[in-house]
Formats: C-alpha cells, structure tokens, sequence
C-alpha cells in the first residue's frame, strides 16, 4: 500500500510539504531522521538520542545495533511514528511524524509500517490465517479481502499449509514467521523488526534471518533493531548507537569505522 494514506476512521495525510521532496522527482527516503533528539522530562532529565540523523531508502536491509542504554528502544519508537521527536525531523514516507494529529499518526503506521517483535504478539485462539489478516484491521479492507491478502502472505514465508492451525500448535520460528507474515500482509514501505531472534533458538533464529533476506531481495525494506552482532553481520548495512549518537553507517563488516552514509 502506496497510495495516499485514508480509512474508515481517519481522512487523508496532508499533501508532502515541498522542503520533503527530492529534487529532480527521485521518491523521498522510506524514513529519514533529521537531528533527531529525545529527552525524557524527568530529574535529572535523560537524553536517550542526542542529535541522530540517517535515511533509509527502498531496499535497503539494514542493522540498527548497540547495547543497551545506546538509545534503539527510543529510535524504534520515534521511528515507528509511536512517540514524537523532542527536535529534530522523523520523516516516514515524507511525512513528517511531528506535524500529523494522532489519527493521522494511526494511518501512517497501519498503512505504512509493519513491525515484528520478539514476543511474537499472536491472539492464540486465533487461526493463523485470522493472525495475519488482522494486521490488515485499520486498513479499510473486507474481511475477504483481508483473508486473501494473508493467505498470499503466508505463502511468501513458508507457511501456506499452517492458515487454519492455532499459534500454540506451531514451533517458535513458525510463530515469528506468523508474525512477519502480519507485518508485510498491508505491503508496507518499510518493516521494522524488533529483537526478531532474541526468543529463539539459533536454528529458527538464522531461519528468520534467512527469511529477512528473502523479502528483502523481493523488494521489501526491512531495518532489525538489535544488540546481537551475529543478527547485525546477516544484514547488508549497519548502523551503529552508543549513547544517543550515531556512531557509525555502513556495510556490514566494515567495523565500527568502516564505511559512511548519510
């Protein structure tokens, strides 16, 4: 789903602003951060992101790494449109998180980010096919048009002969699988992927990354956020935090010097 953003709940986002567009009509990044800062209003107060800005762009399969207290859990946030900057830009498909109303907000990610966890977050007296289908609930769609897309989305990670089974009759890769499969069901411009592994075991775990590899060669955007650099060595890019700050961009294996990009 690339079209303008609308449902049965909410009207269309605002147009692009210009300053979000790309010159000679190149499409906007996927999600970009401009000096992106969070600071936490407690005392003493916490600076999580310290003035962090990269982009991401159509087909990219990137890393975002560091350990914890480095400030991932709060980039995951600002950049699932679910908390607003303190300054600074988030920008998700060109639209810029800090300017949308909170229905607009709820738009953006139902129709323009799929999000995969660690916990799996699958209703166990659900089918798997109702699982997926219901990452598709805020998205305007029919039932039937719900369950078509999901059956077709189960096919792509393997799972075509589980749609009737329940989430407790599967195994722990096939349940993350369920729930990679809910979140590229709506065909999102980008998949953000939280710890996907961190509850499996090694086998399942390099399986899923697999999977994250597959999507990606068939067009899908995919960042993983982790603290494993065995997951962050699978993925073509690498972002690196440690506390609050970017500390360096790019291809896996380059080191923590290697390789630069805005």
């Amino acid at each position: 789903m690339t079209g303008p953003l609308s449902g049965p709940l909410m009207g269309p986002l605002p147009s692009l602003a210009p300053s979000t567009l790309v010159p000679d009509g190149a499409a906007p990044p996927v999600l970009q951060l401009e000096e992106v800062t969070k600071t936490y209003p407690v005392e003493p107060p916490v600076e999580a992101l310290r003035g962090v800005s990269f982009s991401i762009h159509q087909g990219d399969l990137l890393a975002i790494v560091g350990p914890s207290g480095s400030g991932k859990t709060t980039l995951l946030h600002l950049m699932g449109a679910l908390d607003r900057p303190t300054s600074g830009r988030v920008l998700v498909t060109g639209f810029d998180v800090a300017t949308l109303a909170d229905r607009e907000l709820s738009a953006l990610r139902a129709t323009r980010i799929g999000f995969v966890f660690q916990q799996f977050f699958l209703a166990e007296h659900q089918s798997v096919l109702d699982n997926v289908a219901d990452g598709l609930l805020y998205a305007g769609a029919s039932l039937a048009e719900r369950r078509r897309a999901a059956s077709q989305a189960l096919l792509r990670v393997g799972l075509a002969d589980k749609l009737a089974s329940l989430p407790t009759k599967l195994s722990g890769g096939q349940r993350q699988r369920v729930a990679i499969a809910r979140a590229i069901v709506g065909r999102p411009a980008i998949v953000l992927a939280d710890e996907p592994t961190g509850n499996l075991d090694s086998g399942s775990g390099a399986s899923v990354l697999e999977l994250f590899a597959e999507l990606n060669a068939q067009g899908s955007t995919i960042a993983v956020i982790t603290h494993d650099m065995g997951v962050a060595g699978r993925m073509n890019r690498v972002v690196r935090l440690l506390d609050g700050l970017v500390v360096s961009d790019g291809p896996a294996g380059a080191g923590p010097e290697g390789g630069g990009r805005e």
